[in-house]
């Protein structure tokens, strides 16, 4: 990974890394592009196999059929096509957790705006336990949320703030049990490439997540999978020729399967190089075995924290993925900006991130993350700490 070189990276969960590899794949497609001829009848065969073959690579990620996996920009868009399709009735009622991205929630807001919706919300920043602790909790408050106008639940699969990991399937479950069986639209920007997803994803109306973060791919080029009755009922609402069964006079209407929401022109050496990415995860090992490494690292980092005088981790059990968020005092005990310490802390060839809600810094770790990096971040807090 190039952008390695000469510093120690913590945000895996901002973006990616692209490994040479990747890199050198992008390259490549598009050179074959120029060389067939963009345009020409030659091209379009190597599209149709470069865009299909990741098709079904991230199928296969995801446990469902690749006919359910569309391709988007990134997770914003991958939530919100599909989303604003559904037939809203006005006072519909759309829960939405209080960890959700800004990027979501605004989109949400305006759907309600304009469809006379209500939106509601399910606490789940605040839940800072272990595994079990956490889906019982996010169980028992759901059920007291839910109303017979409930028609959507917005819930992170691998919140961004916290490092909590939310019970999707179980959630999935319990929405079944509704009289009218809300939607569940689950934000997986951290999910794919850092944790198994196929569960989750099986299990919600939408998933989406992005290529640019966890998978290391390049940024512009995200997926989503719908389900089979989302994919009844919602039509697209951004429409182009890849929305449709045949682009041209006497058209046979939209895509039957998930590919109505795709909307036109994309750039297909992106998808060559998050493929790329993904088959460099893969000869890591499966996705039980990926996390376990990532995890190795969360947890050195989250238990050298707790040694830290003036530290607090969020999470006050080792993290489940690799997000680790925290805030910090400085030597007279106040509470230090976590814009400066991200500063102090670049300046110094270590790169983390700030969040502002809770307004705190997050690091996280990745497979290529090692030992030595995370006991140097660890020293560079200690200095920072004291002055």
């Amino acid at each position: 990974m190039p952008a390695l070189a000469n510093k120690a990276y913590f945000n895996y969960g901002g973006q990616g890394p692209l490994p040479g590899p990747s890199l050198a794949a992008i390259s490549e497609a598009f050179a074959t592009i120029q060389e067939l001829g963009p345009f020409s009848d030659n091209v379009w065969p190597y599209v149709n196999r470069t865009v299909s073959g990741l098709r079904q690579r991230l199928g296969s990620w995801f446990g469902v059929d690749a006919a359910r996996v569309a391709f988007t920009e990134n997770v914003t868009s991958g939530c919100v096509l599909p989303l604003w399709g559904l037939p809203w009735q006005a006072g519909d009622e759309l829960l939405v957790s209080d960890a959700e991205h800004y990027g979501v929630v605004a989109a949400l807001e305006e759907l309600a705006r304009r469809h006379q919706l209500r939106i509601t919300s399910l606490a789940v920043a605040d839940l800072d336990g272990d595994a079990a602790a956490t889906a019982a909790a996010v169980g028992r408050r759901l059920e007291a949320a839910l109303t017979p106008r409930t028609r959507l639940l917005v819930l992170s699969d691998l919140l961004w703030n916290s490092g909590q990991t939310m019970p999707i399937a179980a959630v999935a479950a319990q929405l079944a049990n509704h009289p009218r069986h809300p939607w569940l639209l689950v934000d997986a920007a951290q999910s794919l490439g850092s944790l198994p997803v196929a569960e989750a994803a099986g299990a919600a109306d939408i998933y989406a997540c992005t290529g640019h973060k966890w998978c290391c791919g390049p940024e512009g080029l995200g997926a989503v999978t719908v389900s089979e009755r989302l994919l009844e009922l919602s039509s697209p609402t951004v429409i182009g020729w890849r929305s449709l069964e045949h682009d041209g006079p006497g058209s046979g209407g939209y895509h039957r399967d998930a590919r109505r929401f795709e909307v036109a022109t994309s750039c297909t050496p992106l998808f060559a190089g998050l493929n790329q990415s993904l088959q460099l995860l893969e000869a890591e090992g499966d996705a039980e075995a990926r996390l376990a490494a990532i995890r190795e690292r969360s947890v050195q980092l989250w238990e050298g924290l707790q040694r830290l005088d003036g530290v607090r981790t969020l999470l006050e059990v080792p993290p489940p993925a690799g997000l680790v968020s925290f805030t910090m005092a400085g030597p007279s005990g106040e509470t230090m900006d976590p814009a400066v310490v991200v500063k102090q802390l670049g300046e110094q060839g270590t790169w983390l991130r700030t969040l502002e809600s809770p307004r705190c810094l997050r690091a996280c770790t990745h497979l290529v993350s090692t030992a030595d990096e995370v006991e140097r971040l660890l020293a560079q807090l200690v200095q920072l700490s004291v002055g």
